[in-house]
């Protein structure tokens, strides 16, 4: 692979002395180091092969890191960190200890904000654009935005408090969905070029200025420029809130990014750049099937990723998604609910099978979550399937449009704990602390795949707000039921007798516990639901034990741990309890195992920890 000119580049300064001849060679070079670097490593490709001429022409016209960009979602960052001096860490990319898969402000000057959830880079770079100002430094902050995460209203909530700012801010929204392509080739490239011109915008605000004495002429001239460029543009909307929209223009094509920004970094106040993309662009396979080339493991280039096979044991998402259309089958009320997550949180099939039950609301969990409640006041059943780093971001709604209301909205939580390779931005590390203080909350963590469902039969069928919240991956590989079984809400189960020492284990603790508790002897309960707790159970195992151990793959502080402790106080039983999970920080992406190592949450781990707290 030819890396000639990717070599040269120590800072993206360096791309200032590069001819146009060899910035398009440069796009060649960047975009099929990626394509080989993310081959090795797995990671976010689609989406990065999509922004190699846009990243490539923000770093030869801005002067960044002073020109500060903020990328989101922060997974379209790989040639923005390869151009930025980390090329040669690339291998590491995504693995233990090594290059985030996302901006990472402790790993470079060139990474403004940390964005692995969508919609945040508007009011991010809009604070970053205020704070220069009032400096008195005359430096620009950039939003990268996708056509996805300008759904989400945190993105118009920017959108509508920029425009009143006067900063220097430059939106560019990455469009790489929209049916939008008539607008895009020459004429629209020369108009926009032209619309970009200090010449244009000299003239129109001039203009304003001058007719602004003969309102009736001014309005007039208004409409008659709103009927023109709504001929041409689709940028009304976001020159009524007050920035200066330019484009759609490809943004495959150099020359007019090139052209476009260096006009762009001319202009005074809140500018708009419309570009369109194509996710994958380079790589046939991906161009064809985006969403498979999305997020990948490691894969051979030429022959591409091979069809789905069938796994020898189903993920967890897997056991979700067949629940769903089973339990649809049987109730008609029940409907499906995801924020722009169809295929990772499993709802496919459902989909294709109960269509008009479906419903995507787009990157809007605040929506979703309050859509859900308002089909709830109907007399229908929502589920709503989300990531638990999701979810964090509708903690209002949660608590006030469903808890309180004590609505049945039942919420399918996937990726409970540690992620792995996406690291601190997308682990679900909090949802068991954050969940079990709610009132009116049922809280279940099932342990293998057959408690998964049927847990997620006892959550739908539970009166009232529920959630059950799963790990990524796949489970022990638990023979699985065929029917929709419901177990007792609020009840545990003994899996193991023992002697001395109770490990009280939720979820995907109860595995290690279990072989942990060979080595002590030790006896095991599954606790399933983290609320409400068996109080029957705890107060078994204390009266029956010298000491207790509770596990869970979430933060200590506030979680199920807590509320064993909790519980025995409320029940004045004095026994020692030593409290295992994640620690009180951000534990940064790797491999998963590896990383519940370090969390002492391995059978080693668990037993050390045991060992050295009651001894023998």
């Amino acid at each position: 692979m030819n890396t000639a000119l990717l070599e040269r580049i120590r800072t993206p300064a360096d791309l200032k002395e590069f001819s146009r001849e060899e910035l398009h060679q440069l796009c060649v070079e960047l975009r099929q180091f990626i394509l080989d670097s993310v081959s090795r490593t797995g990671g976010h490709l689609a989406s990065n092969l999509g922004v190699v001429e846009l990243t490539i022409a923000l770093h030869a016209i801005f002067d960044t890191p002073g020109d500060a960009i903020v990328w989101d979602v922060g997974h379209q960052t790989y040639a923005h960190k390869i151009l930025t001096g980390r090329r040669e860490r690339m291998a590491s990319l995504r693995q233990t200890d090594g290059l985030s898969g996302f901006p990472k402000r402790e790993e470079s000057e060139y990474d403004a904000f940390v964005a692995g959830h969508s919609s945040t880079s508007i009011s991010a770079a809009l604070g970053m654009a205020v704070g220069a100002k009032l400096k008195g430094e005359s430096r620009r902050a950039i939003a990268v935005i996708g056509d996805g995460a300008m759904t989400a209203g945190m993105a118009f909530e920017a959108l509508n408090n920029a425009g009143a700012m006067d900063a220097n801010l430059l939106v560019i929204l990455n469009d790489n969905e929209m049916s939008i392509s008539p607008n895009v080739g020459a004429l629209n490239n020369y108009l926009t070029k032209l619309l970009s011109g200090r010449f244009y915008n000299a003239m129109r605000r001039g203009g304003e200025k001058i007719l602004s004495s003969v309102p009736p002429i001014l309005e007039l001239a208004k409409k008659a420029e709103e009927h023109m460029k709504g001929m041409v543009t689709p940028g009304t909307l976001f020159e009524e809130f007050g920035f200066n929209y330019l484009g759609p223009i490809d943004g495959h094509d150099l020359e007019v990014l090139l052209a476009t920004l260096g006009n762009i970094k001319k202009l005074e106040g809140p500018q708009f750049l419309h570009i369109v993309t194509k996710k994958g662009k380079g790589y046939e396979q991906a161009e064809c099937d985006p969403c498979l080339y999305h997020g990948v493991g490691k894969f051979d280039v030429a022959a591409g990723i091979p069809g789905a096979s069938k796994a020898a044991k189903p993920t967890y998402t897997q056991v979700f998604s067949d629940w769903l259309v089973d339990m649809a089958a049987e109730e008609p009320r029940l409907v499906g609910i995801t924020p722009a997550m169809r295929e990772g949180s499993g709802l496919v099939h459902f989909s294709e099978t109960y269509p008009e039950r479906y419903f995507d609301v787009g990157i809007a969990e605040q929506h979703a979550l309050t859509f859900a409640a308002g089909l709830a006041c109907e007399g229908q059943k929502p589920v709503v399937a989300i990531y638990s780093t999701f979810l964090q971001r509708a903690y209002d709604q949660l608590i006030h449009d469903i808890a309180l209301q004590n609505l049945p909205v039942m919420l399918a939580i996937d990726r409970g704990g540690l992620v792995g390779a996406d690291g601190p931005t997308h682990a679900g590390a909090y949802d068991l602390s954050y969940l079990r203080c709610i009132p009116n909350m049922m809280v279940a963590a099932p342990s293998d795949e057959d408690e998964c469902r049927r847990l997620l039969t006892t959550a739908f069928r539970h009166e009232g707000p529920s959630a059950v919240r799963y790990p990524r991956g796949c489970g022990p590989g638990a023979p699985l039921h065929s029917g929709l079984e419901a177990v007792p809400v609020g009840r545990g189960v003994l899996r193991r007798q023992g002697r001395r020492i109770a490990l009280l284990a939720f979820g995907s603790m109860v595995t290690p516990a279990l072989a942990a508790a060979e080595s002590l002897d030790a006896s095991v309960a599954d606790m399933r639901f983290v609320k409400p707790l068996d109080l029957e159970l705890i107060r078994t195992l204390a009266d029956s034990h010298e000491a207790l151990v509770t596990l869970e793959e979430n933060a200590l502080l506030g979680g199920a741990g807590s509320a064993v402790v909790e519980a025995l106080n409320a029940m004045s039983l004095t026994r020692p309890v030593l409290q295992l999970g994640l620690p009180d920080r951000f534990v940064e992406h790797g491999d998963h195992g590896t990383l519940l190592a370090r969390c002492g949450l391995d059978v080693p781990g668990i037993l050390a920890s045991i060992q050295k707290t009651f001894p023998e």
